[in-house]
């Protein structure tokens, strides 16, 4: 059959054609791989007597994508920097609440952004293809931070990015959570701050992932050779329009002019127009702003809970209603007129949650990042006397603020602890809940769990030894 269908063809076909095909059909014929006949059998196209064409992409697209391909490498596919899967659970988006949802994901972290996907990107790009894009988390702007408030489950960390996206990351294996950490933080702490500041390559690339055909029109003229309904509707759907004329572009124009003239944060600050903050500030900045060594706020939480919460079962354990304690979080940076007596702070856990998070939330945390390792080392020490007097030298060395602020919290937890038989409350339990809190090392190093046990341990040792620590120093 084969051999008559050859024949009638050859019939009906001039010899120079004939020799032509002949030669197409030998070139198939030794090529030694799949491949190469796969592309030598899509470019056999005959359009003049015995010539093979070049073969002619049918999307003008494709040609600019491989013509940017030349001009501007993908750089983005070269910076990957991590990849796995973890669990992960998204809590606000835009800085509406969510519910807590956890699931695992195969995290991607590039030089600044993460995206996250159902499964490991090899198997996702199918997916892909078809239009199920994958959730991505700018890491421009973002801040990361461990977090025990947010989940029950150990080893979280939370990133919040610069439009209000709140996501928690999660691993019960301490040195892959510590792997993950450091290598987002390092890749946070290497990008400007203010999104717009982007470096002018990085935008370009922006560009080229939006659209490779509106880039190509600076470097091939060949795109004024498109449709004018398939150039509109491109139009529309790029972030960024080549034409200068454009309304698109004049009211971008006018909005970066606004943004750049604006006034600065230290500006409207000295203006009164926006008040410095409680929360987040460094503690002696507080300080500094109200005139003393110990926060007013501290002392307010402290004279509350004394008042009414001593017995309470649970107290600095037990978590109070988040949405109220960002409420109060709130007045309190607001500089509102507190008042912790009035009924929606009835909750006492919500007054401890407050002050909890205050201390969680400080820069630097109350024991300074350059004493961290020295008195990790003081808590090793074999002799308890020696242990003691090691510690009380150093708090002796402190910043006024940092010892201050210490001695009135130690203080009252020893009020706690003396209240155990009814708020259950031993020296142990205050250890475990606000060592990790009032220490942490600058950079995570080794094993978590080890720093958590002399976290924890130095906390004790203020509690049981308060007297001797603190008893010499004036009030």
């Amino acid at each position: 059959m084969q051999k008559s269908t050859n024949a009638d063809t050859s019939a009906e076909t001039p010899s120079s054609t004939r020799q032509g095909t002949g030669a197409v059909q030998m070139r198939i014929k030794n090529a030694n791989s799949h491949s190469d006949r796969l592309s030598q059998t899509k470019s056999m196209i005959l359009t003049d007597v015995g010539k093979v064409t070049e073969p002619i992409s049918r999307h003008r697209r494709n040609h600019s994508q491989h013509v940017l391909k030349d001009v501007i490498p993908p750089l983005e596919q070269l910076m990957v920097e991590k990849e796995g899967y973890l669990q992960k659970a998204k809590i606000a988006d835009g800085g509406k609440k969510l519910r807590k949802n956890w699931s695992t994901s195969w995290i991607v972290l590039s030089n600044r952004k993460i995206e996250f996907y159902k499964e490991s990107k090899q198997q996702a790009l199918p997916n892909m293809k078809t239009g199920h894009k994958p959730e991505t988390v700018d890491l421009c702007g973002a801040h990361i931070e461990w977090t025990k408030e947010k989940s029950s489950r150990k080893n979280v960390f939370q990133i919040t990015t610069a439009s209000g996206n709140e996501f928690l990351l999660q691993s019960d294996i301490d040195f892959i959570i510590l792997d993950w950490f450091h290598a987002i933080k390092n890749a946070i702490d290497r990008l400007p701050k203010n999104p717009s500041s982007l470096p002018r390559n990085l935008e370009l690339f922006k560009i080229q992932r939006s659209s490779s055909t509106e880039l190509l029109s600076h470097y091939d003229s060949d795109i004024k050779e498109q449709k004018p309904e398939h150039r509109k509707s491109l139009m529309f759907r790029l972030h960024h329009s080549a034409s200068d004329t454009s309304d698109k572009n004049r009211v971008k124009s006018r909005l970066k002019k606004f943004i750049t003239r604006r006034p600065s944060l230290k500006t409207l600050q000295e203006k009164g127009l926006i008040k410095d903050q409680i929360f987040g500030s460094h503690l002696h900045t507080v300080c500094e702003r109200e005139n003393s060594t110990v926060p007013r706020f501290v002392k307010q939480c402290i004279e509350a809970v004394e008042k009414r919460g001593l017995d309470v079962d649970g107290i600095y354990r037990v978590s109070g209603n988040l949405a109220t304690i960002q409420k109060l979080r709130f007045i309190v940076n607001q500089e509102e007129k507190l008042n912790l007596d009035d009924s929606q702070w009835e909750d006492i856990h919500v007054v401890t949650g407050a002050l909890k998070m205050f201390f969680r939330e400080l820069p630097e945390p109350l024991f300074p990042y350059s004493f961290f390792e020295r008195f990790v080392e003081a808590i090793k020490k074999q002799d308890n006397n020696t242990r003691i007097e090691t510690v009380k030298s150093l708090v002796q060395k402190l910043p006024p603020p940092n010892r201050d602020t210490m001695k009135v919290l130690f203080g009252h937890l020893t009020k706690i602890v003396a209240k155990a038989s009814k708020n259950l409350m031993s020296t142990q339990s205050l250890g475990i809940v606000f060592g990790p809190t009032l220490l942490r090392a600058e950079h995570e190093t080794g094993n978590m769990a080890i720093h958590m046990v002399y976290q924890n341990q130095i906390a004790e040792l203020m509690l049981s030894e308060y007297s001797k620590i603190f008893g010499s120093e004036e009030d």
